[in-house]
């Protein structure tokens, strides 16, 4: 059995690093493989014994008919011979300006004609034959390079062959997590913010629950998300999904939305073994991919 898994997503996004880490863990890589190779690549490596691991890279510099044809190939993968898993890597758009420009780095689209969001723009339409089709996407905006490292090890490789579930909280003013499978806004729930001396705790401190498990809405809400999820994520594993992301949204993800979250995640830790938690907004937010492609 062959274990395949394709590395994508748009420059500066962490795709080399993702790479490395698959390297150190016993993975045969390669970076930039051009998508028409992908299928001699498979039915060379087919010849040799025993189970074989390889990761590859595919970027934007790919011909542009031949990205256009990726879910052709995928498609037309023998799945009883080769396990493969497509692995999408992104990042907000000002996120990655900032990256180019701290590195001085050229992005691989851009010339005299078109500048660095343009060139973004292109690579996202250009990758979205792949992004359409990733059976897990990672959204590496405020992640560092050793979180990112870990969340790979964890979500990609530890989890090749059990249903993965991510809880993670997140506020709007910054954004839906692009990552995200489902998305539940918590904003109508009573909000420990307007209470003095709740303001500069978290959904994580014993002050800031109590309040909370003593509304009534934060009760029915959680336990109706909570319902929800019961009997519909074994439906989402039935029909092979391996990862599940389930976002919890508040206006500055600090009280409601990692209460919510934290409390989710005690609930279905003992159903499944690889169930995670993130708390986007209470990590540090400095990115330091910086330069990673």
């Amino acid at each position: 059995m062959i274990s395949l898994i394709i590395l994508s997503g748009r420059s500066g996004s962490g795709k080399s690093t993702a790479l490395h880490v698959l390297e150190d863990m016993g993975y045969y890589c390669i970076d930039n493989l051009p998508v028409s190779l992908l299928g001699p690549l498979i039915a060379r490596i087919s010849q040799e014994e025993g189970t074989k691991t390889i990761a590859v890279s595919i970027d934007a510099r790919n011909i542009a008919s031949d990205l256009a044809g990726f879910p052709d190939i995928i498609n037309s993968i023998d799945g009883s011979a080769v396990q493969t898993r497509v692995v999408y890597l992104d990042s907000a758009s000002p996120a990655l300006v900032k990256r180019f420009s701290e590195t001085r780095r050229k992005h691989p689209l851009s010339d005299q004609s078109r500048d660095l969001r343009e060139a973004l723009d292109l690579e996202t339409r250009l990758l979205d034959p792949i992004s359409s089709m990733a059976d897990l996407s990672i959204d590496t905006t405020t992640l560092t390079i050793h979180e990112l490292r870990d969340l790979v090890r964890t979500r990609v490789i530890e989890a090749r062959h059990e249903f993965a579930l991510l809880f993670q909280s997140f506020a709007f003013k910054n954004g839906v997590p692009v990552d995200a499978d489902l998305v539940f806004d918590v904003r109508c729930l009573p909000n420990p913010h307007w209470k003095p001396n709740l303001r500069a705790l978290t959904g994580l401190d014993q002050p800031v629950q109590a309040f909370l498990l003593a509304q009534p809405d934060v009760i029915h809400m959680r336990d109706d998300i909570q319902g929800y999820l019961e009997k519909w994520l074994p439906r989402f594993e039935e029909n092979n999904r391996s990862y599940m992301t389930v976002a919890i949204g508040c206006t500055g993800g600090q009280h409601r939305s990692v209460f919510i979250s934290d409390q989710l995640f005690h609930h279905f830790e003992g159903r499944w073994r690889n169930v995670q938690i993130r708390h986007r907004e209470l990590r540090k937010t400095e990115n330091s991919l910086t330069g990673q492609h």
